[in-house]
């Protein structure tokens, strides 16, 4: 009897391309950062203590459990529903979560690097928490509710449409022949949030009601489909973490605690 492996294989063999059908886009494991930016905000402090620049943040055992709790799930995909690319955030944590979760991947898999999934970037709100905007940068404070999370671009960093911009750029890729039918994307939770937005067409009072309601888990598992390369693409599945209870590995939230404009709502 062939392998789970060599009927993935079979398939990537015999796919007939036409552009990606099902994406999962994924959110990273729980880092280092997560867990420092949580505790800071819980303190009431303006810092948060991280040493490392953002791209460098790596996982926590808790996020190297999740990444192997997804790793376990996608092994037990049938072949038509394995990824036949994949993309990951080049952000560490984001990268080791990838790693991780194709560690059982078949030869063919793609796996590509790509800065467009990066985190959003915050320039000068790098670090603070929300006591600190308030505190030591009240004029930028008062900028960001003037404005609102969707518009507001914190100097030296990116507002949310700006990473929507780069969402847009990238979604030709999942457009190609050799794309195959199912996609990964592993990123992060404000990328994730706004592929929902680009892909259904959400309005910004929508996609900020979505993020102040269900903010997206660790590791989580969204899946967005549609009929073909022609069609609207769909939710068919939201943050969710089934895959971490089945597994016994801890559910995180996490919710965007570093981002000051995030937690701030």
């Amino acid at each position: 009897m062939a392998s789970d492996a060599g009927r993935r294989q079979n398939h990537l063999n015999g796919r007939t391309g036409g552009g990606a059908t099902s994406v999962l886009l994924v959110r990273h494991g729980e880092s280092a950062a997560n867990v420092a930016a949580t505790a800071a905000e819980a303190a009431g402090a303006e810092i948060v203590d991280m040493p490392l620049r953002d791209a460098d943040v790596p996982l926590t055992g808790t996020g190297t459990d999740q990444a192997e709790a997804l790793r376990r799930w996608l092994d037990s995909r049938p072949a038509g529903e394995y990824p036949e690319s994949v993309w990951a955030s080049p952000y560490l944590r984001a990268a080791q979560t990838a790693s991780i979760a194709l560690a059982g991947r078949p030869d063919g898999t793609r796996q590509i690097p790509d800065e467009r999934l990066r985190d959003r970037e915050l320039g000068v709100l790098d670090l603070l928490t929300s006591r600190g905007v308030e505190a030591r940068l009240p004029i930028e404070a008062a900028r960001r509710r003037r404005l609102g999370k969707y518009y507001y671009r914190p100097p030296g960093g990116e507002s949310w449409a700006d990473v929507s911009l780069r969402i847009r750029s990238f979604l030709p890729a999942l457009d190609a022949d050799d794309c195959g039918t199912t996609a990964l994307v592993v990123s992060h939770d404000a990328v994730i949030l706004l592929f929902r937005m680009v892909c259904e067409g959400l309005a910004e009072l929508d996609a900020l009601h979505l993020a102040r309601t269900e903010p997206l888990l660790n590791a989580s598992i969204t899946r967005l489909v549609r009929e073909d390369r022609r069609a609207p693409w769909r939710v068919e599945t939201y943050n969710d973490v089934s895959h971490l209870v089945t597994a016994g590995a801890s559910v995180t939230a996490h919710t965007s605690a570093k981002d000051a404009d995030v937690a701030a709502d």
